[in-house]
């Protein structure tokens, strides 16, 4: 039975967890494993309101998760919740985690007054892009990455 839910200060070892579960979701584990943080920034992470973790759980193993920002805005009194990242285990997927987690930011979002959450989904990534379509409005955008250090 899977039950989802965002993850507190403290519990720096279920991040770990879903940074494992990103690293292999993404076939990145260079990115998400080999230089993880310390605890003491994990923790300051989870105990920023505007960072929002959520996690998938079956017995003690997380099986899925979403890690989102809220965006406070300024041409209106009003908040945006961004999706920065998602993803289920792999032995875990087509159950409905995906849509459980994403329908636990909405509940949140809603309590914080945000009137919008926003995912992107690469080309090619089929199943992302046909679960973010079943509970949203597609909008087709460029994205660019700009290096600060150039």
């Amino acid at each position: 039975m899977q039950f989802f839910e965002q993850v507190e200060r403290a519990d720096v070892i279920r991040l770990k967890q879903l940074l494992a579960v990103f690293g292999e979701a993404f076939e990145d584990r260079a990115t998400y494993q080999d230089a993880v943080p310390p605890d003491f920034y994990l923790e300051s992470f989870l105990a920023d309101e505007r960072c929002i973790t959520v996690v998938a759980m079956e017995d003690e193993e997380v099986t899925g998760g979403l890690v989102a920002y809220e965006l406070v805005k300024f041409e209106r009194e009003r908040k945006e919740f961004y999706i920065y990242d998602l993803a289920v285990k792999e032995t875990h997927r087509r159950r409905g985690i995906a849509t459980g987690l994403i329908v636990t930011l909405k509940a949140i979002a809603r309590a914080r007054g945000a009137y919008v959450i926003y995912v992107q989904a690469d080309r090619g990534d089929d199943a992302a892009i046909a679960l973010y379509e079943s509970l949203g409005v597609r909008e087709d955008v460029l994205h660019f990455d700009i290096d600060p250090n150039r």
